[in-house]
């Protein structure tokens, strides 16, 4: 009985632990760049999100609908404006 609720238990913890190791298929959606989802300890820089964005971008239509498109640019638009802003020069 005992081996039974032990691996019952480590079922469950199994379980509950996969969406903590999820990833992006490779020609899949950004979950985490798109709705912050599926991303945990993901700590980008605005460059190296900058990069996701335009590589999801680029994906089109065949992986995000219009919708997420504008969306998706209308965040590199955002970002953009502020990496211009952070390397303005001080008067």
């Amino acid at each position: 009985m005992k081996k039974i609720a032990v691996s019952v238990c480590a079922v469950a913890v199994a379980l509950i632990a996969l969406p903590a190791f999820a990833f992006v298929p490779p020609d899949g959606k950004d979950d985490c760049l798109l709705y912050g989802k599926n991303c945990p300890n993901v700590f980008d820089g605005l460059p190296e999100r900058i990069a996701k964005l335009n590589k999801e971008i680029a994906k089109g239509e065949k992986v995000y609908t219009p919708n997420e498109l504008k969306k998706l640019k209308r965040m590199l638009k955002d970002d953009n404006e502020t990496m211009r802003v952070l390397q303005k020069p001080g008067k």
